[in-house]
């Protein structure tokens, strides 16, 4: 794995990855508070650097690993494309419910790094350690929820966006989704069933649930 250091060559490091991550997630753009959105981009800084990635796009097209795996692109589309629905979303929640008060940046935010934590998950050192002794840390030992809430505290994250990370998916079941948590989880499921229907998912990556025969 990667170590993280203090030294000049790891905030130039650090100075790459960041302009790489505005490249790759440009809807980061769209946030309007400039201290949120330099969170937002340590945040994405931080889980590459404690992986073995170097960039977004090495991430597979997939919900997990092997699961839901869409037949072209990266990562970078999935997050991408979730953000999109979940603005467009918000943007006519405020338009003709505006009593809902919801709070944009935070929308996008959470959008931006509601997956975050797959840089954990989907870690292909990782996953090798995960196959061979899975009685000892599991498999995974974390699940991205988890691991990407924790990455989004630890780069000083807002609460509200740790909490889209930790609960959007199977997790949120667990407890009482924010307004803005709904919205992601939504769209999340949004991006993925369309595509289920559209055929645009390898077949042999659904979930026994989803499959139509």
């Amino acid at each position: 794995m990667r170590n993280e250091s203090h030294d000049a060559g790891t905030t130039l490091d650090a100075e790459k990855l960041a302009a790489l991550v505005m490249a790759e997630l440009p809807e980061i753009a769209e946030i309007a508070d400039p201290g949120l959105r330099e969170k937002v981009v340590s945040a994405w800084v931080l889980a590459l650097q404690s992986s073995s990635f170097k960039s977004i796009r090495e991430l597979p097209p997939a919900g997990n690993p092997n699961v839901m795996v869409v037949k072209r692109g990266d990562q970078t589309d999935h997050i991408r494309g979730v953000t999109r629905l979940a603005i467009k979303l918000a943007d006519d929640f405020m338009e003709n419910y505006p009593e809902l008060q919801i709070n944009r940046d935070i929308v996008i935010a959470g959008g931006i790094c509601h997956d975050i934590g797959k840089t954990w998950e989907f870690d292909p050192e990782r996953r090798r350690k995960w196959e061979l002794t899975p009685r000892i840390a599991g498999r995974p030992s974390v699940r991205h929820p988890a691991y990407g809430a924790h990455i989004c505290l630890m780069a000083g994250l807002p609460e509200e966006v740790a909490h889209i990370a930790a609960a959007h998916s199977g997790e949120g079941e667990l407890l009482l989704r924010s307004l803005e948590n709904t919205i992601i989880h939504y769209a999340d499921h949004t991006y993925w069933y369309v595509l289920l229907a559209g055929d645009m998912i390898v077949p042999e990556s659904v979930p026994a649930k989803d499959r139509r025969e």
